[in-house]
């Protein structure tokens, strides 16, 4: 079988790419181009409010250069998860930039746009049906998170993209995708091994983060072979070793064997890693494993307030030294000041940087006594009113708390910006992150084929 070669852009749509990277994977004349534009990474507040977390103007500029080189090679260009979240809103403003960029270069091609918003219908159905099992560490799904779901997404494998290949799209924008989909699914159709076009795919989804030295705002190069694969850096500033490709492999696993996905699982337990020339390696060995029935991820987040955060440091080392009691001691006032008012239910939380700010959610880390704090205070309440309140109790609180040993009336905190508090808006958090079982890998996942003319759907 004749090489298939893959370039993938970069790690998400809109994080940019050198442009003499992406001429020289230009110049080995890829069958394809693909990327992935999104990631839950940055949490349920872009797939709640439905907007991307990427800038409009990133993904332009990427997407003008890759539309050149497929108008010019004359092959697909595919994105998958687009506008960060792949639900209706974010597909929507995907294809609103695809029509600006047809329209200002004169191209013309089938566009195939592939959907993954699943209706909260469908899987409260599903639910009923006992076809939802939830994914570790989830609770168990309810009706009642379906239905105080905002939006929720399904994560399709490379079964829409390969109907979309057959019905002709020369372009395919979809919704909500697992990662390696998208630059496994040419590989695919044209015969050559899954479990290597998946593992594949594995590697392309983040571009050069897989090579030493790793960055997501560069390309990477793919070649599928009938019994291998070969991954190739296009900047000279990188390579690709045999532990830069395995370590990559790990990403986001919880087992180093097992990667399961949309129909199956991708068996590593035979995969090898061989170095072959100093910036290339080959893989060979990977095995797709079907599952006993079809699933599907399922992403739903559902509103939980309003937020308001303010950001203070602390280097008083008597203060930083009671620092636990004085957060409780303002949790406690703040719940006292506010019983009697009407002002709904409410989370105020403190994060302590430099005293396991991050690590806090974790019980029995070990505690130390930094010189200095980052203090975030957050309040979540019903209305943004509330969490405007809240916040600002609780950070003049802090800011005139008198602590034992306090040696000034003066201010505890110091404030790097003015205004102090931050009016967030909306938040959100996950109400479904489960699997859902499905009979057909594509009835969730609707294909409209059309012909976009110097920016016109025709």
């Amino acid at each position: 079988m004749e090489e298939l070669r893959i370039l993938s852009t970069t790690a998400i749509l809109g994080y940019g790419f050198p442009e003499e990277s992406f001429r020289e994977g230009v110049a080995r004349k890829p069958h394809v181009i693909a990327v992935d534009a999104g990631s839950t990474d940055p949490g349920p507040y872009y797939l709640g409010a439905g907007i991307s977390f990427t800038a409009r103007a990133g993904v332009k500029r990427d997407l003008e250069f890759m539309f050149e080189a497929s108008m010019e090679l004359g092959v697909p260009l595919i994105v998958g998860t687009c506008g960060g979240s792949g639900a209706d809103a974010h597909l929507d403003w995907n294809v609103d930039i695809v029509k600006e960029i047809s329209r200002e270069k004169g191209y013309t091609f089938k566009l195939a746009i592939i959907g993954a918003e699943v209706s909260k219908d469908v899987v409260l159905q599903k639910f009923r049906d006992g076809k939802i099992t939830p994914l570790h560490p989830a609770p168990d799904a309810t009706e009642d998170a379906i239905k105080e779901s905002v939006r929720i997404v399904g994560q399709m494998g490379f079964e829409p993209f390969l109907k979309a290949l057959e019905m002709g799209a020369q372009v395919i924008l979809a919704g909500r995708a697992y990662d390696p989909a998208v630059f496994a699914a040419l590989g695919v159709q044209k015969g050559y091994d899954k479990g290597l076009a998946i593992h594949l795919g594995k590697i392309l989804e983040c571009a050069a983060l897989a090579c030493t030295p790793g960055s997501g705002s560069d390309c990477l190069f793919g070649y599928l072979g009938e019994d291998y694969f070969r991954l190739e850096p296009l900047s000279t500033q990188r390579k690709c070793t045999t532990l830069s490709v395995a370590a990559h492999t790990l990403y986001e696993k919880t087992d180093p064997y097992v990667l399961p996905g949309p129909g199956g699982a991708l068996d590593l337990t035979a995969t090898t890693f061989e170095q072959e020339s100093d910036n290339t390696v080959v893989v060979r060995g990977s095995k797709f494993v079907p599952s006993d029935g079809h699933f599907i991820k399922l992403e739903g987040v559902k509103r939980v307030g309003y937020r308001t955060v303010s950001i203070a440091a602390a280097s008083d080392p008597i203060f930083i030294e009671q620092v636990d009691t004085i957060v409780e001691e303002i949790k406690k006032r703040c719940a006292s000041n506010f019983e009697r008012q009407n002002i709904g239910k409410y989370f105020l939380d403190f994060k302590l940087y430099g005293k396991n700010g991050v690590m806090s959610m974790f019980s029995g880390m070990p505690s130390q006594t930094p010189t200095e704090l980052g203090i975030v205070i957050e309040a979540v309440a019903e209305t943004q009113e509330a969490a405007n309140t809240i916040c600002a109790f609780a950070r003049s609180g802090m800011l005139h708390f008198g602590y034992s040993g306090r040696k000034s009336t003066a201010g505890n905190l110091a404030f790097p910006f003015s205004p102090s508090d931050f009016k967030v808006g909306e938040a959100f958090t996950f109400s479904l992150y489960h699997l859902m079982e499905v009979s057909d890998p594509l009835e969730c996942f609707p294909i409209t084929l059309t012909t976009l003319d110097k920016g016109e759907l025709v």
